[in-house]
């Protein structure tokens, strides 16, 4: 599992002003959380297919973090998508969608299934790959926080010693589940021989926008990474609490009682020039601590 930056929320020079946007992509599948102005020029430009994507989630209805989403599901009708997309965010967004799409009399080529963010935590989504589950935080509006968690397709399967030991392809999925392949003759061959062990189920905390509050750290915890919100520098605590937004070193206070084994910060305030001073604070709580930098991709 990996997750790609789209935008960071930051008007510094090297970087611009982006949308609060980034894609999980799991076995190859993209997961895109929250849809800010430019999302699907920030795709483009870092080679995110919209044909891997399927499912979008919204966390919160301020416009840096949906403003993108009637471009991104127009767009996709005009370049003739058909798979369906899945829609989850707050239940207000969908009467704003509909109008859009009715005031340009747009019928979309594909389905758009939507599904209403509940006001606690639930299952969104769960496939043979992936689960997606939401959590509330503590907002100036209603917002939710994402859990995604890969699922194990079992071992690996190592193809030249399957063909070697003249394993059939029927068994393969057996072999993917641990089991020996036991021949004709009793002749066992052991599954360390035709298979290694698989990708590591990872977990991928995306903590939305939130003041500092221990609120949802049953959601989070044990995480292999955790994407907490940094809009202010330490010496703006008390403008953070007023507005409803963290300090890195409160987040990294979040990694450490959850027990996250990596710390990834982002949605800087456009006051500031420089992005060190963030990753320097959180360290200090934290050592494991990334910046999110537009285009980049970091392994969970």
């Amino acid at each position: 599992m990996k997750v790609t930056i789209l935008g960071n929320n930051s008007a510094l020079p090297a970087f611009g002003r982006n949308p609060t946007a980034q894609v999980v992509t799991i076995y190859g599948e993209h997961l895109l959380i929250d849809c800010g102005e430019g999302t699907q020029v920030q795709m483009q430009k870092h080679g995110i297919k919209w044909s891997k994507l399927n499912h979008i989630f919204i966390s919160h209805l301020h416009g840096d973090h949906y403003f993108g989403l009637p471009g991104l599901i127009n767009s996709m009708s005009l370049l003739g998508r058909q798979a369906p997309v899945y829609l989850y965010a707050p239940a207000a967004i969908m009467p704003m969608m509909q109008n859009i799409l009715d005031l340009a009399d747009t019928v979309l080529t594909y389905p758009l299934h939507f599904h209403p963010l509940p006001e606690g935590s639930g299952m969104l989504v769960e496939t043979e790959t992936f689960k997606v589950t939401c959590f509330p935080v503590e907002h100036r509006i209603a917002c939710h926080g994402f859990l995604v968690e890969s699922k194990t397709k079992g071992r690996k399967l190592l193809p030249v010693q399957c063909r070697d030991y003249e394993i059939p392809r029927y068994y393969y999925d057996r072999l993917k589940m641990g089991e020996d392949y036991v021949r004709k003759d009793g002749t066992v061959i052991k599954n360390e021989l035709l298979t290694t062990e698989g990708p590591e189920v990872k977990k991928y905390a995306y903590c939305a926008d939130t003041l500092f509050t221990d609120s949802f750290i049953q959601y989070i915890k044990d995480a292999d990474t955790i994407y907490h919100e940094t809009t202010y520098l330490h010496a703006d605590a008390e403008k953070a609490k007023m507005r409803y937004h963290s300090t890195p070193i409160q987040a990294a206070e979040i990694a450490k009682m959850a027990g996250a084994k990596q710390l990834l910060i982002g949605h800087f305030s456009s006051k500031y020039r420089e992005l060190a001073p963030f990753r320097d604070e959180a360290m200090t709580v934290f050592p494991n601590t990334l910046v999110a930098i537009e285009g980049n991709s970091y392994d969970v």
